[in-house]
């Protein structure tokens, strides 16, 4: 796959506040990766980085094998940014905007641009001063979409619409990656991350605790489990891997396994007579909790 986005070491500081340390991931064409974490936690400074907006201290970021501070506007004739809380000028209309930045862009397909303001349900010809946050943020999308571009940045782009605006972004955004673009999204909606995303990576202060596919991920937890059996399932609680053991009835329970486990507790399920056995793979919600929970 090509590499478009190369973050290798990333290094930021604010004064004696050390912001990034030894940040490192890439994104390839035609895939998603996911950048999640908290507020403060970087992932704005990192995206501002890689936009150009500020300079780094150290490491290696380049977008198209370029360097992102020093050819900055050779880069951006190539990609979309849409921010989590848009700017608008209060006296155009959304239509305007939206026009003014595609003439900026360069790339803009007028035919896709009035279909996405079909789709996202926006009234182009009202002033941006009296646009909603959804709205304007409706307009930052339309506008990114409607271009064509190899890298498209999402920080937090949904921030502010209703959940069938959210699903049309997120159908959106499954097109570019069938047309083979880049994308990397930031959002604190972890379900879309994880409907969207090929990879993901966790940013915890300013350091970077996890990154691959969701399946990959998913190895480092535990699996929940939902057992009933012929015989009394209490012996099942001592296993070695079971965790948070409840005991619902005489033969039903609840509980989590390690996954290397896993194939222990099916024999011994098996033993005691299954009647019906569910386990459900962590979602991307437990994978990040398990590095915020102390937070």
């Amino acid at each position: 796959m090509t590499e478009v986005v190369k973050i290798q070491g990333l290094q930021k500081k604010f004064g004696k506040t050390l912001a990034l340390s030894d940040v490192t991931f890439s994104v390839n064409a035609g895939e998603v990766v996911g950048f999640i974490g908290p507020n403060g936690a970087g992932k704005s400074t990192t995206i501002r980085t890689l936009l150009g907006i500020i300079n780094r201290n150290a490491g290696d970021v380049q977008i198209f094998g370029k360097d992102v501070w020093k050819e900055s506007l050779d880069i951006h004739k190539k990609i979309s940014y849409v921010p989590g809380d848009v700017a608008l000028w209060g006296s155009l209309t959304g239509g305007e905007i939206i026009d003014l930045f595609m003439k900026l862009h360069g790339h803009g397909d007028k035919q896709k641009r009035d279909e996405l303001i079909r789709r996202f349900e926006l009234d182009p010809k009202k002033k941006s001063k009296s646009y909603s946050k959804g709205n304007r943020q409706k307009v930052g999308l339309i506008a990114a979409l409607a271009v064509e571009s190899e890298l498209y940045i999402f920080d937090e782009p949904t921030s502010g619409l209703d959940p069938l605006m959210e699903a049309i972004f997120q159908e959106e955004v499954e097109k570019l990656k069938a047309a083979g673009k880049a994308v990397l999204l930031s959002s604190h909606i972890l379900s879309e991350v994880e409907r969207l995303a090929d990879r993901v990576v966790i940013i915890r202060k300013g350091k970077i605790v996890e990154t691959g596919t969701l399946s990959e991920l998913r190895h480092l937890t535990r699996a929940t489990i939902t057992a009933t059996t012929q015989q009394p399932i209490q012996p099942l609680k001592t296993l070695p891997g079971v965790h948070d053991f409840v005991e619902l009835s005489e033969h039903q329970a609840t509980f989590s396994v390690d996954n290397q486990e896993i194939n222990n507790l099916l024999v011994q399920a098996t033993a005691l007579g299954v009647v019906s056995f569910e386990s459900v793979p962590p979602t991307l919600e437990d994978l990040f909790m398990r590095h915020y929970e102390s937070v």
